[in-house]
C-alpha cells in the first residue's frame, strides 16, 4: 500500500515539473549554480568583425541594437597598411556571424584568418569584390561617397539575411543612415561648386577618391601617391615632378596622410610650407575613434573647404 501511495505521488510531482517548464519555458543557459528563475533568450545577437573601424561604425549603425560589432582595426596612432592579426582576431573570425573586409590587398591578414576557419554559416562581406575592385587598384574605397551608398546597401540586405525577423528594423535604420550619410555627401557637391577644378596635391592615394567627389584636380604624380601608399620608396622621376608642381605656385592646398608619415613625405610638406601652400591632415581610420563614420567624414571635409576658401580669398 505504501509503495502504490509512493508511486502515485511520485508521478504527481514529475507532472507538476514537467507543466512548470512547459508553462514557464526552458532554455539550458538559463540555468546556473546561483539561478532559481528560468527564461527564454528569443533575442539573436548577430556577432560583426569588421577588418577596420571604418566600415565597422556603418554596420553598427544598421544593426542597432541587434548586433555586436568588433572593429580591428582603430587605433589612429597606426598605419592600418603594417597590421599584424594576433590570436584574439582569429578567435573573433572564427566565432564571427558576419565578417567585412575592405580587400583589394588593404587587409590580406584578414583573407587569411578567413582562410584559417570561420563558422560554416558565417557571412563574408569583402567591399572590394562588391564594388568590382581588385588588388593594386586604390583601396581607399571609403573615400568615395558613392562606394559607401553600395556597400551601407549591401550590409543592410546582408543583416536581413541573417536575421530576417527584424527585417523591418534593418529597412529603418539603413534609411535613418542614409539620411544621416547626405550631410557630407551633400557637402562634396557643395565644395565641387564652389573649387571645382582647383589643383590640389596629396602625398598618398588616400585623398583620390575624394578629390574626384569634390571636383578638385589632384596633380601629384600617381606613381608618388601609390608608392608611397603601399609603404615603398617613390621613383625618383616622380619626387622631382612633385617638388616641380609644389614650386609651380598653382596647387591649392596639399593633403596629407597623419597615418603613414615618412621621411619623403615630411620633405614635401616641409616644400609646400616653405611655399605658402597650406597643409591639410586626413586620416584613415575614424579619429577620433568613438565619432561615427559621418561626423568624421563632415569634419574632414569642414576642414578642406574652410582651408580652399581661405586660399581663394587669399588669391583676390
Amino acid at each position: 500500500m505504501k509503495h502504490t501511495t509512493y508511486i502515485v505521488i511520485g508521478v504527481a510531482i514529475l507532472i507538476a515539473i514537467v507543466s512548470f517548464i512547459a508553462i514557464k519555458g526552458y532554455h539550458p543557459s538559463s540555468f546556473g549554480t546561483n539561478n532559481n528563475s528560468i527564461a527564454i533568450n528569443t533575442t539573436k545577437t548577430i556577432q560583426i568583425v569588421a577588418a577596420e573601424n571604418f566600415w565597422g561604425s556603418l554596420v553598427s549603425q544598421i544593426g542597432g541594437t541587434h548586433v555586436q560589432v568588433l572593429s580591428i582595426v582603430s587605433d589612429p596612432n597606426a598605419d592600418p597598411h603594417e597590421y599584424e592579426s594576433n590570436t584574439e582576431n582569429a578567435r573573433a573570425f572564427a566565432m564571427a556571424d558576419y565578417i567585412i573586409v575592405n580587400g583589394a590587398g588593404y587587409d590580406s591578414w584578414a583573407n587569411k584568418l578567413i582562410g584559417a576557419g570561420v563558422k560554416s554559416d558565417c557571412k563574408i562581406l569583402n567591399v572590394a569584390e562588391l564594388l568590382g575592385k581588385k588588388e593594386g587598384d586604390n583601396p581607399h574605397l571609403w573615400y568615395d561617397p558613392n562606394y559607401v551608398n553600395l556597400t551601407v546597401k549591401q550590409m543592410k540586405e546582408d543583416l536581413i539575411y541573417i536575421d530576417p525577423a527584424n527585417a523591418a528594423y534593418y529597412e529603418q535604420n539603413y534609411t535613418n543612415l542614409q539620411l544621416s550619410l547626405s550631410k557630407y555627401q551633400n557637402k562634396t557637391t557643395e565644395i565641387k561648386k564652389q573649387f571645382g577644378g582647383m589643383k590640389v596635391a596629396a602625398t598618398e592615394s588616400i585623398f583620390a577618391y575624394l578629390a574626384n567627389a569634390t571636383g578638385l584636380e589632384l596633380v601629384s604624380p600617381p606613381a608618388f601617391t601609390q608608392a608611397v601608399a603601399e609603404g615603398n620608396d617613390p621613383p625618383a622621376e616622380s619626387i622631382v615632378q612633385f617638388e616641380t608642381q609644389l614650386k609651380s605656385g598653382n596647387v591649392s592646398v596639399l593633403v596629407y596622410n597623419k597615418q603613414t608619415v615618412t621621411p619623403i613625405t615630411n620633405n614635401m610638406k616641409k616644400l609646400a610650407t616653405e611655399e605658402g601652400i597650406p597643409l591639410i591632415g586626413i586620416t584613415e581610420t575614424i579619429q577620433p575613434p568613438n565619432i561615427s563614420f559621418q561626423d568624421w567624414m563632415n569634419s574632414e571635409l569642414i576642414s578642406l573647404q574652410n582651408t580652399l576658401n581661405a586660399k581663394a580669398l587669399g588669391k583676390k
